[in-house]
């Protein structure tokens, strides 16, 4: 007989549960903290990233009564309360664009085989992009970086910046926009002829 691993909890169900017992809240965390470490790490570095991270599980712990349980996938929530609290640090944010822009090219690949041609044409495109992200309004930068960084669909942006679908979908159109005519309308990751 083959044994079917435990169904996970949805996110909605951690949540409701935590309001009773706190400890059921340590789940989430578990499934998630490493997530929004990523992407802090991605837009701040990881110098704040560990304490953002935790601020923004104690804002969600806090807030948990106010949960919408309709909701089973806790992500959106928990990345519109680490965007918010990005926004805090957003001169930071800026200048590690300003610095990234002057640094020399680091050799930062997630394994030797993957995409080499397209990650060393990214690589030496990355000065151009940290300036192009710098310059985006910073709306239009969070959902942008919400969708390549964070993994997160348009309907998961529109819940966690608490904002409509449309919205997600013209300010990505506009973010993109601008950041393919700072690169020269070209594609750092598609390998040109």
């Amino acid at each position: 007989m083959i044994t079917q691993p435990a169904a996970r909890t949805a996110d909605a169900a951690l949540v409701s549960a935590s309001r009773a017992d706190p400890e059921a809240f340590a789940e989430l965390f578990d499934r998630y903290s490493g997530m929004l470490y990523r992407y802090v790490v991605k837009r701040l570095g990881p110098e704040p990233a560990e304490d953002l991270v935790g601020e923004t599980f104690l804002v969600a712990f806090s807030r948990r009564g106010s949960y919408d349980t309709r909701y089973a996938d806790a992500r959106p929530w928990l990345f519109g309360i680490l965007t918010k609290l990005i926004s805090r640090h957003h001169r930071r944010e800026a200048a590690r664009y300003r610095a990234m822009r002057r640094a020399p090219l680091d050799g930062d690949v997630e394994s030797p085989a993957d995409r080499v041609a397209a990650g060393v044409s990214a690589q030496a495109r990355r000065p151009e992009l940290a300036a192009a992200l710098a310059k985006l309004p910073a709306k239009d930068r969070d959902v942008l970086l919400l969708i390549a960084w964070g993994d997160l669909t348009y309907d998961e942006v529109a819940r966690a910046l608490d904002i409509p679908i449309g919205t997600v979908r013209s300010r990505l159109n506009r973010g993109r926009r601008k950041v393919r005519a700072a690169l020269g309308d070209t594609n750092p990751m598609i390998e040109e002829e």
